[in-house]
């Protein structure tokens, strides 16, 4: 799914917004996750996953093409983590309320 088709479909679901407003929305939260990301803040979603920053340290690596050895710098890196809702619905399995809907029931 791309950013484009989920703003599609949030406006499917939600046709009472304009979609100038849900692009501004998903734009926003997009920005407010990289941000805290930059910032060195983790961002938790409950039943969906956290993001957070790991850390790489500077080493040696080696070029595939010629075998030379090259320094790779230290960098940081984008982590993401499953929430438990999210894994058991990847895996099929049912949580304890099976009132709500499936489509609902992670968020």
């Amino acid at each position: 799914m791309t950013k484009s088709d989920l703003i599609q479909r949030l406006a499917e679901r939600n046709p009472h917004l304009y979609l100038r407003d849900i692009e501004k929305i998903v734009d926003t939260i997009f920005e407010e996750i990289t941000q805290a990301l930059v910032d060195g803040n983790r961002v938790e979603l409950r039943g969906f996953g956290a993001f957070s920053v790991k850390s790489r340290d500077a080493r040696m690596g080696r070029n595939p093409r010629t075998g030379e050895s090259v320094h790779v710098e230290a960098k940081r890196l984008p982590f993401f983590k499953t929430g438990k809702g999210l894994r058991e619905r990847l895996n099929g399995e049912s949580g304890s309320d099976d009132s709500s809907s499936s489509e609902d029931s992670w968020y």
